[in-house]
């Protein structure tokens, strides 16, 4: 069971059901029988691959290609203000040779939607519909006062949010007791 690329999954639980996408074309059938819708992301994959790395507490993700039955349906969901403060996930599924997947997903960032906005692109008479979700993780609103640290406690929770799959994040644990010491460095002969 060599694992040979991934795919990137996107989870959306809206009020009124649960959204999932890839990017790719098509259908994609997960090993839980869910299917997937595929679209295009007119970002970059960089902006994806820093919100999954923790490195961003925002991203706006902007994805392409939506079917207008599924844009209409999105935007009347944002209209009747159901759709803000939704849940969203970005997952990796690791897949073998044939593009199949094998193992298990990891949830790679957790955040909640906080603005979408719609375009739609006309070509004759075919309707492209594109939409721009915002969205933020629970430290977006976190503020810090100049050469302040993030706490054992704080960080932990924040890595079991971003990376709810993995071991607790241990980076801070030791900084209390670091506390008013002074580390001396090694003199060089």
């Amino acid at each position: 069971m060599a694992i040979r690329s991934l795919k990137i999954l996107f989870i959306f639980y809206f009020p009124t059901g649960t959204v999932r996408l890839w990017i790719g074309s098509g259908p994609y059938l997960d090993l839980d029988g869910e299917i997937w819708k595929g679209v295009t992301v007119t970002d970059s994959l960089d902006v994806i691959e820093a919100a999954m790395n923790g490195e961003s507490n925002r991203l706006t993700m902007g994805v392409s290609g939506v079917a207008p039955v599924l844009a209409n349906t999105a935007w009347r969901e944002v209209d009747e203000d159901d759709v803000i403060g939704s849940k969203m996930q970005i997952i990796v599924q690791p897949c073998n040779e044939y593009d199949d997947p094998v193992g298990v997903r990891k949830v790679r960032f957790t955040g909640t939607v906080d603005n979408v906005i719609f375009g739609d692109d006309v070509q004759g008479d075919t309707i492209s519909s594109t939409v721009i979700v915002e969205l933020v993780n629970r430290f977006d609103l976190r503020t810090l006062a100049s050469e302040v640290v993030i706490s054992n406690a704080d960080q932990q929770a924040r890595s079991a949010i971003l990376n709810p799959g993995a071991n607790p994040d241990r980076i801070a644990e030791r900084l209390p007791r670091l506390n008013d010491k002074s580390i001396r460095w090694p003199v060089r002969r």
